[in-house]
């Protein structure tokens, strides 16, 4: 869908009167190519004293192929060590190494903060701060250059999946996060073009618009794509495999045999899977005094119940070691939405899947994140009224909407084989959208 104020801010008369009247102005983002440098210049790398991770950092930035300078004029990255700081007087730090740089900040460019899980000690209430400190950040950052908050656990480091994806395009409209990594060594793997290579993926909903897009990813990444819709959408569904190079599965999720016959078709066709996306997913918006008891039943049946219970299946067999749940949640399920309470009520019942399943999914060595999809240019907003759209769009530190491969990056980084210490997280893709939390 064709942004046209987007268009029309990049015109002379656009930039004008952007400039003049201070109206929103959203600059293109630098999405992935394989064929593109991951920054648009070179990181400055710094740290706070006694910081454990800047070696670190160094090594996936060196191995990521990025360049690192002191004396940067326009740098692509500012990443900074925070892990050092344990009082408040430190948190001095943190502007003694932005204040001088943030301004040149490249187009596009990044700025990523590491710091140590607070685990509610005196010593973790300067690590808490790192929050606010981000967030207004992203707020103040333009020209497309987002900012990332990662807390690392004591004695973990195993950052570089994470820090990859948020140091590269892929991430263009994921801002002012927070992702949490825990213990545990992931896999490195062979070739970071195709870190999926070998694995099994099921989505769901993958017919169309979001779902779509995400088979796309996974397959580019090198995973055989099990495309999974209602048999309504079959045709549809077959153009997507078929592109992708990947099987289908036709299945109502929500029939009370679904996770049986879903468990039989991935352990007898392909042996088990690795990653399972849930991304299918309804609306059936009313105000909830107009809400009919079916489109109540229906959005919490496919939205959450389904998901809960093909999880408890894969679980007793058929989701291979080490693998990857990842449900699609909504800012929706953050800050709720008028004529959406079944919507809204499905979409933090997600964010509960993951928090709940999260100990599980350790416990046979996998992980569950969810993302939680903010505006997004598709069909079903396309259909959204003129100025609620326009809302959707600009209410956000990018002044604009999201593209349907934003999710599906955050998904493929979730389902890295190198991604196996994050774990309970859940991330918004939604430009630092204003509304929520």
């Amino acid at each position: 869908m064709t942004d046209r104020y987007q268009r029309f801010a990049r015109t002379g008369p656009g930039k004008f009167l952007v400039s003049r009247l201070g109206l929103p102005n959203p600059v293109p983002l630098r999405r992935y190519r394989p064929d593109q440098p991951p920054l648009p210049g070179p990181a400055v790398v710094g740290a706070a004293k006694g910081g454990r991770l800047e070696d670190t950092v160094r090594k996936v930035l060196a191995s990521a192929g990025i360049e690192v300078g002191d004396n940067v004029e326009r740098p692509g990255a500012l990443v900074f060590d925070a892990t050092g700081i344990d009082t408040v007087d430190r948190l001095r730090e943190l502007y003694d190494f932005f204040h001088p740089r943030i301004r040149g900040i490249a187009t596009n460019g990044r700025v990523v903060v590491l710091g140590t899980t607070p685990d509610g000690s005196k010593e973790s209430i300067p690590q808490r701060a790192l929050e606010g400190f981000t967030r207004s950040v992203g707020k103040e950052l333009k020209r497309g250059a987002t900012v990332q908050l990662v807390y690392v656990e004591p004695g973990a480091d195993d950052i570089e999946s994470t820090l990859r994806f948020l140091l590269s395009g892929k991430s263009a409209y994921v801002d002012a996060q927070v992702i949490r990594i825990g213990q545990g060594t992931s896999p490195r793997p062979e070739n970071w073009l195709a870190p999926l290579a070998g694995k099994v993926a099921l989505v769901t909903g993958a017919s169309r618009g979001i779902g779509a897009s995400i088979a796309e990813v996974l397959a580019r990444d090198g995973a055989h794509v099990v495309a999974l819709d209602v048999p309504a959408q079959g045709g549809e569904l077959s153009e997507v495999a078929n592109r992708v190079g990947g099987s289908t599965l036709q299945l109502d999720i929500t029939a009370p045999d679904a996770p049986t016959k879903l468990v039989s078709h991935l352990t007898q066709r392909h042996g088990g899977v690795d990653i399972v996306v849930h991304n299918a997913g309804i609306t059936r918006d009313k105000t909830l005094a107009k809400m009919t008891d079916a489109h109540w039943d229906a959005v919490l049946a496919v939205n959450l119940a389904s998901q809960l219970r093909i999880n408890d299946a894969l679980l007793v067999s058929g989701l291979r070691a080490g693998g990857r749940i990842i449900g699609v949640s909504s800012i929706a399920g953050i800050a709720g939405n008028v004529g959406q309470t079944n919507y809204g009520t499905s979409k933090a019942g997600v964010i509960g899947m993951v928090n709940s399943y999260a100990p599980l999914l350790a416990a046979h060595g996998g992980t569950i994140n969810a993302v939680a999809p903010g505006f997004i240019e598709t069909k079903m907003t396309a259909a959204v009224p003129l100025f609620i759209r326009e809302a959707g769009r600009r209410m956000n530190s990018m002044s604009q909407g999201g593209l349907p491969v934003d999710v599906a990056e955050t998904i493929a980084w979730y389902a890295s084989p190198a991604s196996g210490a994050v774990n309970g997280n859940v991330v918004r893709v939604c430009g630092q959208s204003l509304l929520g939390a």
